[in-house]
């Protein structure tokens, strides 16, 4: 073994060690909070850090959290929001990109600028005219859950918008353009040649917007704080926020309740991870 190998042996292992123990921190709230969901409140100050195995395991948290709030209803209410977010930051997005890098129009310049501006604005600075407008619309805070589910859209389809068009933008500028171009020659227009030639090659970039914009929409607490105020129409971020503030010291409650927000996430985020690292690094090369 020469002196090269073995400093990339050594490098390697303080690299792997440095992942492994990052991942660790990172993992072990979350299996810590999912251990004591099913322990009885009164063992988790206890034996917060024991198995929940004999005794110690128990399903009333999860009886109880049924019981208290309508569970079913809220992930309803998510999973509407964050669908309808991703399809259309996903649509939108793709249009803007692919003609913002394929054609030469007046003010193009200008609204890349303002495309890469509007990702240093937090949500906490436009929140007020917002709602304000929106309020103006007759859509805030309506008996109607399709309205107000709409309302809530609306912001998180706009806050998405910039990061999806600078990765989409991205991934489609290092395309072969003399793929359009002879799609262009065979008769297809420019709608043609985006559904038919653009999208197809850019399905790991347009999945991880759509997943990114879905997962950013289903925690996105502060919008849906303003935005739903009718029980009926929270969704399950906001109904856990609800419930902290209520049962505060029932931390087998909570654990059970914050088990149930988060691990739809993991299965989503670790089942696509594939395609979010596909997405995020083919277009960073052009060739």
């Amino acid at each position: 073994m020469n002196k090269y190998s073995a400093k990339k042996i050594a490098g390697n292992t303080v690299s792997y060690l440095a992942l492994t123990i990052w991942a660790l921190t990172t993992a072990y709230p979350l299996l810590w909070v999912i251990l004591n969901s099913f322990k009885d409140r009164r063992e988790i100050m206890s034996q917060s850090f024991s198995l929940p195995t004999g005794d110690l395991f128990t399903l009333d948290n999860y009886r109880l959290a049924f019981e208290k709030m309508d569970i079913f209803g809220a992930y309803i209410n998510s999973l509407s929001v964050s669908c309808m977010v991703s399809l259309i930051v996903i649509i939108l997005a793709g249009l803007a990109s692919y003609a913002l890098v394929r054609y030469e129009f007046p003010g193009r310049n200008l609204l890349q600028g303002l495309i890469l501006a509007g990702m240093m604005f937090p949500a906490f600075s436009t929140i007020i005219p917002v709602f304000r407008m929106e309020s103006a619309w007759g859509i805030v805070n309506t008996d109607s859950r399709f309205l107000s589910l709409f309302a809530l859209s609306l912001p998180q389809i706009a806050g998405n918008m910039s990061f999806a068009i600078i990765v989409l933008s991205g991934y489609i500028r290092s395309l072969p353009v003399e793929l359009e171009e002879a799609a262009y020659m065979e008769g297809c227009t420019a709608g043609q040649i985006f559904f038919k030639v653009i999208v197809p090659l850019t399905k790991p970039s347009f999945a991880t917007v759509g997943i990114f914009s879905f997962l950013w929409s289903y925690n996105d607490l502060f919008t849906q704080t303003f935005f739903l105020r009718i029980k009926d129409h929270w969704a399950i971020t906001r109904l856990l926020s609800e419930l902290t503030s209520r049962e505060g010291t029932n931390y087998g409650l909570m654990a059970s309740t914050v088990t149930m927000v988060i691990v739809p996430v993991v299965i989503v985020y670790v089942s696509l991870q594939k395609y979010i690292i596909k997405g995020m690094t083919a277009g960073a090369v052009k060739g």
